[in-house]
């Protein structure tokens, strides 16, 4: 008995369903997208599918159609990005060099920071208070600990430093 022949999509409609599938989860910079467009998924113990391969014209007609249409934005990716991680606790240094790590530039970045309307001594005390207790600990052993853990977190000296300078308990 012969199989039956199914009409095959093209490429560049496949790619245009995987782009929305990707964005449709949550934002992605450019350069994510491009990663994940150009990623071949493989499943263990399933045979591999013989598809044509998505063509780096293809990549960029769909990279087009999600700028025309609006579905791709770094400036707003990176401001959606900032308030995500700052509600999540992290510092200014460590959200710079996440968002250096998705691809967005430096410019990008810089502006979408400066717009971003987060006090970041304000949060560097909040994630303190929650960690180490409402009263923050004054002893010099006790309080390096405070101020290791909030560097790691991408806080600045200044702003740590500036939570037991304001303090007026």
């Amino acid at each position: 008995m012969p199989e039956p022949t199914t009409p095959r999509r093209n490429a560049y409609s496949r790619l245009l369903d995987k782009t929305t599938r990707i964005l449709a989860m949550r934002d992605h910079s450019e350069q994510e997208l491009r990663r994940k467009l150009l990623a071949q998924p493989t499943f263990p113990g399933k045979p591999k599918v013989e598809e044509d391969p998505f063509t780096a014209e293809d990549i960029e007609k769909v990279i087009a159609w999600c700028y025309e249409h609006h579905w791709l934005d770094d400036a707003q990716f990176a401001s959606r990005f900032i308030a995500s991680r700052a509600r999540k606790g992290y510092g200014p240094q460590r959200i710079r060099q996440e968002l250096q790590g998705k691809g967005i530039a430096r410019d990008t970045g810089e502006s979408a920071m400066l717009n971003c309307e987060i006090d970041w001594q304000e949060l560097a005390r909040e994630i303190a208070e929650r960690k180490f207790g409402e009263k923050l600990p004054t002893e010099w052993k006790e309080r390096a600990k405070v101020q290791r853990f909030l560097l790691y977190r991408g806080f600045f000296m200044e702003d740590i430093q500036g939570i037991y300078r304001n303090f007026s308990d």
